[in-house]
Order: structure tokens, then C-alpha cells, then sequence
């Protein structure tokens, strides 16, 4: 157990045949005293000091602790967004090959029925073309054969 300033203040020495000077023995004491509470008094300034530092040293580390926590959290996210991003794009990607897949088959689809169409109307005009030039024919015919002039002398002699 450590000494106490009053400890030393109590501390009784036995005298003996010319012995310590009682006067110089106590002012040392004295000196001692003093000394030794002025030690004790730095000591408790130095440990409740030490004890604050501790607590900041402690709420630093928890500190510390927590913000590598949220840095984790933070890097986790960040990777999680873009893996969810990476997974949108490709989402987005394969939705727009496929609209772009259904365009070309429509725009395809519509071009084959023109062709068709076209190639319906050729077919029409054609039919139409042989049929006016057939009709253009008989009746270029009437005129060149001799039946008009029948005509004529049929509708001359019902005036006559």
C-alpha cells in the first residue's frame, strides 16, 4: 500500500544518543509532505486526464469503427447499383433489339405485301391493257369491214 502524505506526517522516529537534528528532520519531513502532495495531485490531473483521453481515444476508435462501417455499406451499395444497373441496361438492350427485331419483321411484312400489291396492280393493268387493246380491235375492225357502209345505205334508204 502506498504512502500517504499523512503517513509520512504521523511517522514518528525513535530518537537515540546524538541522533538526527528533530528541527532539520521535520522541516525536510515538511518538505517531503509537500513534494509528495503535489506528486499525488499531478498523478490524479495526469489519470483524469489520461481517463478523458481515453474516453476520446474510445469514441474516436468507435468512430472510426462506425465510419468504416458506412464506407462497407457505402461500397456494397455502390457495387449493388451497379450491378442493378448493368442488369437494367442489358434489360433495356434486349427490350430495344427486340422492338428493333419487331420493327424490321413489320416494316418487312408491310414491304412484301407492296411488293404484292404492286405486282397485283401489274397483273390488273396488264388484263386491262389486253382487254382495251381487244376491245380497240373489234371496233377497229367494225370500221374497216364493210358493215358501216351497209349501215348507211340501210339508214339511206329508210330516209328515202
Amino acid at each position: 500500500m502506498p504512502l500517504t502524505p499523512l503517513d509520512i506526517h504521523n511517522k514518528e522516529f525513535s530518537s537515540g544518543f546524538r541522533g538526527y537534528n528533530v528541527d532539520e528532520v521535520n522541516e525536510f519531513l515538511d518538505q517531503i509532505i509537500k513534494d509528495f502532495e503535489l506528486m499525488i495531485k499531478e498523478k490524479r490531473e495526469i489519470e483524469e486526464r489520461m481517463s478523458l483521453l481515453t474516453e476520446r481515444l474510445d469514441h474516436y476508435k468507435n468512430l472510426e469503427e462506425n465510419l468504416s462501417k458506412s464506407i462497407l455499406v457505402a461500397q456494397e451499395t455502390a457495387e449493388e447499383v451497379r450491378n442493378n444497373a448493368r442488369k437494367e441496361a442489358q434489360l433495356i438492350l434486349k427490350e430495344a433489339e427486340k422492338n428493333a427485331d419487331r420493327i424490321i419483321n413489320e416494316a418487312l411484312a408491310k414491304s412484301r405485301k407492296v411488293a404484292i400489291e404492286i405486282e397485283e396492280l401489274k397483273k390488273r393493268a396488264s388484263v386491262y391493257r389486253m382487254r382495251f387493246r381487244t376491245l380497240l380491235e373489234a371496233q377497229l375492225e367494225m370500221l374497216e369491214n364493210g358493215d358501216w357502209d351497209d349501215l348507211q345505205k340501210m339508214d339511206s334508204s329508210y330516209e328515202g
